[in-house]
Formats: C-alpha cells, structure tokens, sequence
C-alpha cells in the first residue's frame, strides 16, 4: 500500500464513527468547530499517554492483566476524561445530556485515530489488517467514549447524582477497555470467540445509551410542547 492509502485507511474509520455519532444527536448539533477542537485534543494526549505508559511498564512489567488495565486502561481513559471534565462539562454549549457522548467520542476517537495512524506507520500494515483494527480498537474507543459522555450527561442534568456519574464516567470506560485489552492478550490465538460477543455487547449497550441521553433531552420536551401549540 502507497502511504498515501495507509494514511486514508488509518484516519477512515475515525471520522466514520465520529460522524455516525454526531449525527446521531436529534435536537441541537453542536457547533462542528467544538467538536473537532476536542478531536484535536485527542489527538494531543497521545503523546504523553504513550510517555506514562513507557513508565508503567519499566514500573510494573508486562503481565497482562497489569498492562491492560493499569498500562493501558488507566492512562488513556483518565486522559480523556480528563480533558471532556475541564475543557467542555462547564461549556455553555453543553446544554443536553447528548452532547456529553458527542464530545467524549471525539476526545476518543482523536486518540484512536492517532494511534491507528502510529501503528499503521509503524508495522507496515495492509488492507486487511487496518479493516481488523477498525472493527477493534477504533471501534472500541468509540463505545469507551460513548459510556464516558452518557455519565458526564447524567452529571450534568442530574446535580443530585453528579459524583456518583463522574465516577462512573472514569469507571466504567477503564473497567471495560480493561477487559477489553486483557481479552486480546490473554486469548491468543481463539480471541475473536470471545471479542465477536464483547463488540455486540459493547456496540448494543452503547447504542442503548445514545438512545436514552436523546430521550432525556430538554429540547425534546420543548419540541414536543411546540407541536402541541401547533
């Protein structure tokens, strides 16, 4: 494959996702210039991602169960929820419990869609192999990203519940990106029996969520009470 290809093979399925669940938000789309600041942003936290988890595992070794949650998991995932927390929960452009999983997808999928580009570059990949990660890590840092903004929605327009979904924020996108890696090391050669049914649960549940923040939203209440008027 010429660079040129690699590059859009790398990039491809990143700006798909991204697109997808922007889309997805059924009353107000956010302004696309916000969106892709914190796509950039995701980009950015690659390289001290990559630099902690250099440390880590000088620190604490290659065993897998560490390395794919504490190497892995735990950088990435505090990174970006890092980043949605302080540079977009407050924005007054977040006015809809939706928009918390439009803007987590674009931190994620700006870290994925580098580290598709880093490793393509890097391992002299084909066709097939990028379609394969497509599927996998990119496609998995997009549910990750899905479950972080459904809880910063819930944080946001829910005061009374606001720790307890920015916890679960952080959370639960470490705990399942956790499985998610260990399930790749751990299985070898017979991984893809069981990330077939982990990818279904992870794209079903997400799908779920994209769902119920678009049910919770305000201005679907205030559409509704206009067509009433109607």
């Amino acid at each position: 494959m010429s660079l040129l290809s690699i590059l859009i093979a790398a990039i491809a399925p990143g700006v798909a996702l991204l697109s997808y669940f922007y889309l997805k938000d059924r009353y107000d789309p956010e302004p696309i210039s916000l969106v892709l600041r914190l796509f950039f942003f995701g980009v950015l936290i690659v390289f001290p991602v990559m630099m902690l988890q250099r440390a880590f595992v000088q620190g604490f070794g290659e065993n897998p169960f560490v390395f794919a949650f504490i190497t892995s998991s735990l950088p990435e995932e505090f990174m970006k929820w890092f980043i949605v927390f302080f540079i977009i929960y407050k924005h007054t452009n977040f006015d809809e419990p939706y928009d918390g999983i439009v803007y987590s997808v674009a931190v994620s999928l700006g870290f994925a869609t580098l580290e598709n580009v880093l490793y393509a570059l890097l391992n002299s990949m084909d066709f097939s192999t990028l379609l394969l990660r497509a599927f996998l890590p990119v496609s998995g840092h997009a549910m990750f990203g899905v479950m972080m903004g459904y809880h910063f929605g819930r944080a946001k327009f829910d005061p009374d519940g606001a720790a307890k979904h920015l916890a679960l924020a952080l959370l639960l996108p470490f705990f399942w990106h956790g499985v998610f890696d260990y399930t790749l090391y751990a299985a070898k050669g017979y991984w893809i029996w069981f990330m077939g049914p982990l990818m279904v649960f992870l794209w079903t549940r997400s799908l779920w969520k994209v769902k119920r923040a678009n049910a919770k939203s305000p201005l679907r209440m205030a559409t509704r009470e206009d067509r009433v008027k109607i």
